[in-house]
């Protein structure tokens, strides 16, 4: 009679270690021994925290004097795409624009602030792109649209240029050098 097989012992599974973080500046090293914590242990403690915000996307939203108006600028100038229509009682009251993998909405305005609301003060939206920035330029300006900076590089290592949307909304286009 063949012989039974033992069943196998289970195994433990192996305990995790934590997987490896990028080394720390020496300095930030140095402050946690100044501490009399080794920077391990300081690290450990950060995380043990309350858990910071981690975003997928942002997803601004402009208001436009004139829908039609900022639809086409945005569309036939800049080449976004409508990703998603809203309306209310059959009239076009917003839209999602995509370029890629960004998005953001554009809807118009219900003049419940008043009509004289000025839009686009204080808010400027940095957009990254993998094109070339020069000929983006050029497109933009080809179509109608307001370049407020030519391209030129920036010491932190981009090249951009600089636009206006038809509210005033400020878009600055960049590619990193």
């Amino acid at each position: 009679m063949p012989s039974a097989k033992k069943p196998r012992a289970r195994r433990r599974p192996a305990r995790r270690r934590p997987r490896a973080t990028a080394a720390k500046p020496r300095a930030e090293t140095r402050v946690a021994r100044a501490q009399g914590r080794p920077a391990a242990a300081r690290k450990y403690q950060e995380r043990r925290g309350p858990e910071t915000l981690r975003l997928r996307s942002v997803a601004p939203s402009l208001t436009a004097d004139d829908l039609a108006r900022s639809l086409a600028f945005y569309t036939d100038v800049l080449g976004f795409i409508v990703s998603e229509r809203f309306t209310e009682a059959g009239q076009l009251r917003g839209v999602m624009l995509k370029a890629g993998v960004c998005e953001f909405g554009v809807s118009q305005d219900d003049w419940a602030k008043g009509r004289n609301r000025s839009k686009g003060q204080g808010i400027s939206l940095w957009c990254e792109t993998g094109q070339d920035v020069d000929a983006l330029a050029a497109r933009v300006k080809a179509a109608g649209g307001r370049v407020t900076q030519e391209p030129r590089d920036q010491s932190w290592g981009i090249r951009s240029f600089s636009l206006a949307d038809p509210d005033g909304f400020l878009l600055t286009i960049y590619r990193n050098l």
